[in-house]
């Protein structure tokens, strides 16, 4: 797979609380047709379609991508649980990277309901059953606390353990994302909040209060990957390509007997992405100014600062209280306001973090634009159960 594949479209809505939002099918739809006009393309170019959402029936990916056109090309549905955007996206690159297509979108969205995240059935086995049953021998099972929380307390409970801190760096991450969501009009929350506020907010599990878990959302994105020589034919543009690209899944750590919560929720997937994609690209953390990553609560995104090689483990407090994750710091993670104060529709995420970043490398970020002459942009997207998408995007002279 030696093609050159760019980013040549992104879009996005603005995302909404459950009952605010347009159906799933208009969402998709109102984002796919952003990224075409971004791209400056007509839909007829477009020669395969991969479309991601957790919750909703087959083929919903048709009902949204019907609203550009039945041109007959392949629509592929894609369900990775959190990180199904980015996984749409890796599959749109891979198709791209290896000649099977020229143009190709990635479209992802959500129309959740509200509430904890929660299955529909329960006449089989859980997909997540073996990261229950090793928390259930790590930590019990609280049946009034959200499962997604008892997982991700759980992790930070562990990392604080591990490392003698306190969750005030848990709370400070979530005023940083409230402060970055202020520049930021697709944001669902973006009044600014306190450390005493979130230490202060009614108690969800372990460490996490509820200010430090991300909310239901609904919302969509999407983007338009296409090979240089598409791009140049066409007349598109060019400046942002993806320099590497890994998706894994969880390895005997997540389920060893001698285990942790925090590999659990994956951190040696996210460790094991990122360091795929820096050897493939040759660039290091160091590199790296602007990230979006996964900060479905905020414990995952402290512990996700050292799974990516941002700070050397068990420096991830420090990191936060320096200021080393934000504006004047080492690494600006997050300017959108991330999963915390963006939202998190579970289908789009992976795509909003991507048009993010492309905003960001082309300079378009407006009151977010991170200043310092970007050549890198870093991707993190998690899915438990489990999948990893970690993307780097390289701007191109």
């Amino acid at each position: 797979m030696s093609t050159n594949v760019h980013v040549v479209g992104v879009g996005m809505i603005p995302f909404m609380k459950p009952g605010a939002s347009d159906t799933y099918d208009v969402m998709g739809e109102r984002a796919a047709r952003a990224a075409l006009a971004d791209a400056g393309i007509g839909y007829e170019l477009v020669q395969q379609a991969y479309v991601g959402y957790v919750y909703g029936d087959s083929t919903s990916g048709q009902a949204a991508i019907y609203g550009l056109g039945t041109t007959g090309i392949p629509v592929i549905n894609v369900n990775n649980n959190c990180s199904t955007g980015s996984t749409a996206l890796w599959l749109a690159r891979q198709a791209v990277a290896s000649g099977a297509a020229e143009c190709v979108i990635a479209v992802g969205f959500e129309q959740m309901q509200r509430g904890a995240l929660k299955g529909h059935w329960d006449d089989r086995p859980s997909a997540m059953s073996r990261s229950h049953t090793k928390m259930r021998e790590l930590q019990g099972f609280d049946p009034d606390a959200p499962g997604a929380a008892q997982l991700f307390g759980g992790a930070g409970q562990a990392y604080m353990d591990k490392y003698g801190i306190t969750n005030e760096a848990f709370a400070r991450i979530a005023v940083k994302s409230r402060t970055h969501a202020a520049n930021n009009p697709y944001a669902v929350f973006r009044d600014p909040i306190t450390v005493e506020e979130v230490l202060a907010s009614p108690h969800v599990y372990g460490p996490l209060t509820r200010l430090m878990c991300c909310p239901p959302t609904c919302g969509a994105a999407a983007a338009i990957i296409a090979s240089e020589d598409f791009a140049r034919r066409h007349g598109l543009r060019t400046d942002v390509r993806i320099a590497a690209q890994a998706l894994t899944t969880d390895v005997d750590s997540a389920f060893a007997e001698d285990t942790d919560m925090m590999r659990v929720i994956g951190y040696d997937m996210a460790k094991n992405a990122a360091g795929q994609v820096y050897e493939a690209a040759g660039v290091g953390p160091e590199d790296i100014k602007v990230v979006e990553l996964h900060d479905c609560f905020t414990s995952n995104e402290l512990i996700t600062y050292e799974s990516l090689g941002l700070t050397p483990e068990g420096t991830a407090e420090k990191f936060v209280l320096d200021g080393d994750n934000t504006y004047g710091g080492r690494v600006v993670v997050n300017p959108s306001g991330g999963l915390m104060s963006k939202g998190h529709p579970l289908g789009a995420t992976g795509l909003a973090q991507c048009t993010e970043l492309v905003w960001q490398l082309r300079g378009q970020a407006e009151a977010r634009q991170v200043e310092g002459g970007l050549q890198h942009a870093l991707q993190h997207n998690l899915g438990l159960g489990g999948a990893c998408v970690v993307t780097l995007y390289e701007k191109v002279n």
